[in-house]
């Protein structure tokens, strides 16, 4: 399975941004798909995934604020951003679990990774 996330850029605090990662390889719809950010000297922070169609899970710094979505038949997942902050400033990686049972918001629980998208937030 491969992923490529797209979607990154330079905004301004209080704009929108959608992230899209699309998977490549083996069944896509059975998977657990995850959203991630890692800032500069910062560990990898779970934001949000979808299990099925319409199970998700958020982590609070984002809930609210941020809406992950995903297409089956275009083996995409989205990452709807408003109301963007300058602290949202990361780079934001998509992770695949192909396990269902797996707690989503882990990094150890994604087996696969895409290699990741900048976005910057200006105050």
């Amino acid at each position: 399975v491969q992923l490529q996330a797209s979607g990154g850029g330079l905004v301004q605090a209080g704009d929108s941004l959608r992230l899209s990662c699309t998977a490549s390889g083996r069944t896509f719809s059975s998977f657990t798909m995850g959203w991630f950010r890692q800032a500069p000297g910062t560990e990898r922070e779970f934001l949000a995934a979808i299990r099925g169609s319409t199970t998700t899970y958020y982590a609070d710094s984002v809930k609210g604020r941020f809406t992950v979505s995903r297409d089956n038949a275009r083996k995409t997942v989205y990452l709807q951003m408003n109301s963007l902050k300058a602290e949202d400033t990361a780079v934001y990686s998509c992770a695949a679990d192909e396990a269902p049972w797996g707690v989503a918001s882990m990094v150890k629980s994604y087996d696969y990774w895409g290699q990741g998208t900048q976005v910057t937030v200006s105050s």
